[in-house]
């Protein structure tokens, strides 16, 4: 272990207003263990300390250093990993809580043909639909379908990879409940489909509910 750092000044000269914090706050940061630095609030860019610590502070952290002689090298190994541990263990339930409690799928399906109840997608695997998308007042505002879209010279289904976000959510979610060869309706709502914004260039307006019948095609 390297050699305990001596004091630099004096209590006299620590109360005086000559010794600017910043020097202070960079001989603490450089002597005391990263523990002592985190319970003093004393971590991160040493301007930014500055603005928050108060001389006072500084002075106790700065005296407290040398009586507990917690240096830089002192802390045990094992001491630190406790408490990347804890706080690896305090952040994954604030991820969970995200994804949990959504309520209710904000979609509906009805299924117009059945499909062969065999293949339905798995995450990742490449789907090819046939679909026609309308407005709740009957508006056709996207197809693929080869009879409805030859000004698109669209004649191959949509493929894309299923449950990775390559689509409307409501899609998404749909597409993995299907099996090859079935039709369905979907009315999607809004949170599920393009929200408050809508898109405009496609007249779809905000807050627009969805419906889109689809045939699932192929699975990859």
């Amino acid at each position: 272990m390297a050699d305990e750092p001596t004091r630099e000044w004096s209590d006299e000269q620590l109360k005086s207003d000559d010794l600017p914090k910043k020097d202070l706050i960079k001989f603490i940061q450089d002597n005391a263990a990263k523990s002592f630095l985190n319970e003093h609030k004393l971590l991160g860019n040493i301007k930014n300390v500055a603005k928050t610590a108060k001389k006072e502070q500084l002075v106790i952290a700065y005296n407290q250093l040398f009586e507990s002689k917690r240096f830089k090298g002192t802390e045990p190994i094992e001491e630190v990993t406790e408490q990347v541990k804890a706080v690896k263990i305090e952040e994954k339930p604030k991820e969970v809580k995200e994804v949990v409690d959504e309520g209710p799928p904000k979609y509906t399906k009805s299924v117009l043909k059945k499909g062969d109840k065999v293949n339905f997608p798995k995450k990742g695997e490449t789907v090819s639909c046939w679909y026609t998308g309308s407005l709740e007042d009957g508006t056709v505002f996207d197809t693929n379908i080869p009879a409805a879209a030859r000004k698109k010279r669209q004649t191959k289904p949509l493929s894309f990879k299923a449950g990775l976000g390559r689509v409307i959510r409501g899609w998404d979610e749909a597409i993995m409940t299907m099996s090859k060869g079935e039709t369905a309706r979907l009315e999607i709502e809004p949170e599920w489909a393009y929200g408050r914004k809508g898109v405009p260039e496609n007249k779809i307006p905000p807050n627009a509910k969805l419906i889109f019948e689809i045939e699932l095609v192929a699975v990859d």
